[in-house]
C-alpha cells in the first residue's frame, strides 16, 4: 500500500560548484541535483518547493524543500537515502513529515542570512571560497553602529540588484542585525521577513564602504531613503554569503 506523505527536508550545502538552486538548462544547479537523487528512491518525478531562490555560489547551513513522496517511508531512512545518491557537498541534515498543505516557500515567515568576512592579512586556504577575503582593518563598533539603521521597515531599493524578474514591493523588515567576529571571522547575521535580489551582499558592500570612508548614520539613512541604487556600495562576491535558517510557524528547523 503507498501513502502520499508530504516531507520537509533541510539541506546544508556549499554552493561553490553550483549555479544556485532553480533548475536552469546549461548549468548544475542543487535542485537538479537533489531531484536526480530523489528520483533514485521513488522512481517518480516527484514536485520539489524550495523555500528560496540562491544564486551561485551561495552556500546554505539550512535549506528547506517541500516535496510529496507515494511511499511509507519514515524520515530517518528518507535522510540515509537521500545522502546515499548525493554529492559530498550537499547533505540532508533534517526531514519530518508536515501537513499535506504545507509549503517550504510559502509558509516562511522569516529568514536569516549570514556574511562571512576573512579579516587577515593572508588567506587561509580552508575558508576560500566559503568567505571573503578583506584584510584592511575593520571597525566593528562603527558598522555595528551604522547596521541599526537597517533594522525595520523600510524600502529596499538602494540595496537591490536589478534583472528580468518583476519588480514588486520592495519593502522588507529587518528584524535582527549583528555583526560579531570570532579569530579572524567577521559575520554579518541579518533576519528579515524577506530579502531581495542581492540585499544581503549589498548592505554588507555598503557597511565596507563606509568602515573606510567612515560614515555616519546620516550617510546611511540618505542612501536608504533615496531608493537610489548606484549610491549604496558594491554588490560582494557571493562566496561570503550562508542561507543560515529559515521560519515557520509552529516549527523548530
Amino acid at each position: 500500500m503507498q501513502y502520499s506523505q508530504n516531507f520537509l527536508i533541510v539541506l546544508r550545502f556549499l554552493g561553490t560548484n553550483y549555479h544556485g538552486w532553480q533548475i536552469q538548462k546549461n548549468a548544475l544547479t542543487i535542485q537538479e541535483v537533489f531531484q536526480n537523487a530523489l528520483y533514485k528512491i521513488t522512481k517518480e518525478k516527484n514536485e520539489i518547493k524550495g523555500c528560496s531562490r540562491t544564486d551561485a555560489g551561495v552556500h546554505a547551513n539550512a535549506y528547506c524543500i517541500s516535496t510529496k513522496i507515494n511511499t511509507n517511508i519514515n524520515p530517518d531512512n528518507l535522510i540515509l537515502a537521500l545522502n546515499k545518491f548525493l554529492p559530498n557537498d550537499i547533505r540532508v541534515i533534517k526531514c519530518m513529515k508536515v501537513n499535506s498543505d504545507f509549503h517550504a516557500r510559502y509558509f516562511c515567515i522569516a529568514k536569516e542570512y549570514v556574511y562571512k568576512i576573512y579579516n587577515h592579512r593572508i588567506m587561509d586556504p580552508f575558508f576560500f571560497n566559503r568567505s571573503l577575503h578583506f584584510w584592511y582593518h575593520l571597525d566593528l563598533n562603527l558598522m555595528q553602529d551604522l547596521s541599526s539603521v537597517f533594522v525595520g521597515r523600510h524600502n529596499f531599493s538602494s540595496f537591490c540588484s536589478f534583472d528580468r524578474r518583476k519588480k514588486d514591493n520592495m519593502c522588507r523588515n529587518v528584524m535582527e542585525f549583528d555583526i560579531t567576529k570570532s579569530g579572524n571571522i567577521v559575520e554579518f547575521r541579518i533576519e528579515a521577513d524577506g530579502f531581495l535580489y542581492n540585499m544581503v551582499r549589498i548592505i554588507v558592500g555598503t557597511l565596507l564602504e563606509a568602515n573606510h570612508r567612515k560614515m555616519s548614520k546620516k550617510d546611511i539613512l540618505y542612501i536608504l531613503e533615496s531608493k537610489n541604487r548606484k549610491l549604496s556600495g558594491p554588490t560582494l562576491p557571493a562566496c561570503g554569503l550562508y542561507l543560515n535558517k529559515i521560519f515557520y510557524e509552529g516549527l523548530i528547523i
